[in-house]
């Protein structure tokens, strides 16, 4: 794998710009790649602590992680919501079939 190479003998992590453009789709289109840009991006960020200063770009990562979290909680919510919205209208159908 090719390093990008920046000024003062660091390089960014070569998953940086995916874990990035994952967090932004899964904001933007596709809520489900949200717990991927999450988990790549904890993973990622730890290589970069661990480098000792190698990596240049956990700004990046972390910002890609972030919006991993947020489509994460997101669709999380949504499912929730679904699911009350779906039993609330089971309850009110056999309600109104018992004529209350």
């Amino acid at each position: 794998m090719a390093y990008a190479q920046s000024s003062g003998g660091t390089s960014e992590h070569p998953e940086g710009t995916k874990v990035l453009v994952l967090g932004i789709l899964s904001i933007v289109i596709c809520g489900l790649l949200g717990p991927f840009a999450w988990v790549i991006g904890n993973r990622v960020l730890r290589e970069i602590d661990q480098s000792g200063g190698r990596y240049s770009n956990r700004g990046t990562v972390n910002a890609g992680r972030i919006c991993g979290m947020i489509a994460t909680i997101l669709l999380l919510l949504g499912i929730v919501a679904s699911i009350l919205l779906i039993a609330a209208g089971a309850s009110s159908d056999s309600t109104s079939a018992l004529g209350l």
